[in-house]
């Protein structure tokens, strides 16, 4: 039965990730950076300020909101997004995109996050203006949301815009049990059972227990874990990974000429240069770029629709921050660790190692911390993987509220719990390519969708910049819902006169 389902799964991952699907992927990035004039480039500074420099002077960014309120602070939207992408595909995707495309595979990750940054900030752009609250006053946005008010909205596309939007939700629902839960427990499991010997099913049932307490607790419990977790383990595990560079600066050099000449170098086979060595490159950095970073797929956005956030371009910066942070920072030292450490040929690109995915991870940490360096991957998977859990729960949850209802979400929880006690004893290589699979079908529907509203987020952007930056007086796109828009400008006018009677 496993056999038959993985022979499916295979046909369709082949034909999910194919050469047309990376192009859509990137093609999508590279139209909105170019609609959208290089926004992550040229407001580099702006966006870092009003993000990461935004933590630490503007209270309204980090500040909680009230008990009785449903919304969640813009920080621990970018928390509970980043639980849901920084996961094992930080480390163990790495490492599988170095094992089997070789050091080129982090130049064509690089690539798709430049892109996927644009990719994330519009559908961000998108999911806060489209987003409308449910029954219990939460915040419901995504990529459903946009397809259905905003691709539906467009002249003879009201059917396709509501097909592709419970598509997309079908999906979501689904991927949320391969790449959110069963792919990330399992490699808790398998950690935890090489390097501290505990049985795999007493992990997953722990974790079961664990979760069960979080996720039933909804967004804004789940929004107090993560908020707390992800800075320390992310500050933790950039720590451990810049000193294994350190201890090994004199192969630095050597790593990067191994990425760019890996990431255009051709083979030769059968007697004739057909590019083999670059096809393989790319297809294994992209996809574990997109596995990662998760930019294009449409489930990040449903957690930063739930920000108090107002301006959707504020929303979609944090879109940006998000990608560079997840690939940019942390997947780019996990590839220099294992570089650097030696355990593979930087001028052949082979394997010197025969270690894969984590314990590849866990023998580069080891070069410097001994022993501890297991254990100190083991753990960090732990924290990663759970934390994405949590995020991707959350996930399931909006697309499951989308086509069934809000009561009926807690089934959906229920089920989603229990299903982290079968991820821990599952089939390890069934359960990534299952996410792979998944992660493509959620893509294409959520793809449509930004490329058919891609002239919606221009407008959105240029509104904000001809406002918040050159200074223009003229009137804000909040909302696509006209009770909304005057709700929030209302809220920015009533906040205007409060500063002003506090000056």
């Amino acid at each position: 039965m496993i056999e038959t389902i993985a022979n499916i799964n295979n046909a369709v991952n082949s034909f999910v990730w194919g050469l047309p699907m990376l192009v859509l992927l990137v093609g999508t990035g590279i139209l909105m950076t170019i609609l959208t004039k290089c926004f992550q480039l040229t407001h580099f500074k702006y966006w870092m300020k009003h993000t990461l420099g935004g933590i630490f002077v503007n209270k309204k960014v980090t500040a909680h909101t009230a008990k009785e309120d449903r919304q969640i602070s813009q920080f621990q939207s970018l928390c509970t997004a980043l639980a849901a992408t920084i996961g094992t595909g930080n480390i163990a995707g790495v490492a599988a995109a170095l094992a089997t495309g070789g050091p080129g595979s982090i130049f064509w990750m690089w690539i798709t996050a430049f892109f996927g940054m644009m990719t994330n900030y519009s559908e961000n752009v998108l999911g806060i203006f489209y987003r409308r609250k449910n029954e219990h006053g939460e915040w419901s946005g995504g990529a459903m949301y946009y397809l259905n008010d905003g691709l539906g909205s467009k002249k003879n596309c009201k059917y396709l815009g509501k097909t592709l939007a419970v598509l997309f939700a079908v999906f979501c629902v689904l991927a949320s049990f391969g790449i959110g839960n069963m792919s990330q427990i399992n490699s808790i499991a398998v950690n935890m059972n090489s390097v501290f010997g505990v049985p795999m099913f007493i992990t997953g049932i722990f974790l079961m227990i664990i979760a069960g307490l979080v996720v039933v607790g909804g967004i804004k419990r789940i929004a107090a874990v993560t908020e707390k977790l992800v800075p320390f383990m992310a500050i933790v595990y950039v720590a451990g990974a810049i000193i294994i560079v350190i201890f090994n600066y004199d192969q630095l050099a050597a790593a990067f000429i191994a990425i760019f000449k890996g990431a255009f170098a051709m083979k030769a086979v059968g007697g004739g240069i057909v590019g083999s060595g670059v096809r393989s490159a790319v297809t294994w950095g992209m996809k574990r770029g997109v596995f990662s970073n998760e930019a294009g797929l449409g489930s990040s956005v449903m957690v930063h629709s739930a920000s108090n956030v107002k301006e959707p371009v504020q929303q979609g910066m944090w879109g940006i921050f998000e990608v560079f942070a997840d690939t940019i920072v942390v997947c780019t030292l996990t590839a220099l660790a294992v570089l650097t450490s030696g355990v593979m040929d930087l001028g052949t690109g082979e394997m010197i190692s025969s270690a894969e995915k984590t314990a590849l991870v866990s023998e580069s940490f080891s070069t410097v911390f001994g022993p501890a360096g297991g254990a100190f991957i083991a753990i960090a998977i732990l924290l990663f993987a759970f934390s994405t859990t949590l995020g991707w729960s959350i996930y399931g949850t909006k697309a499951f509220e989308y086509l069934f209802g809000t009561k009926a979400t807690i089934g959906y929880k229920v089920v989603f719990v229990v299903f982290i006690a079968v991820g821990a004893t599952m089939n390890l290589e069934l359960a990534w390519d299952l996410s792979d699979t998944f992660n493509g079908l959620m893509a294409i529907p959520n793809l449509i969708g930004v490329l058919s509203l891609s002239g919606t987020v221009s407008a959105i952007t240029k509104n904000y910049i001809d406002r918040r930056i050159n200074g223009k007086d003229i009137k804000p796109m909040y909302s696509a819902f006209p009770v909304i828009q005057k709700e929030q400008e209302d809220r920015v006018k009533a906040e205007k006169e409060q500063q002003e009677e506090a000056v």
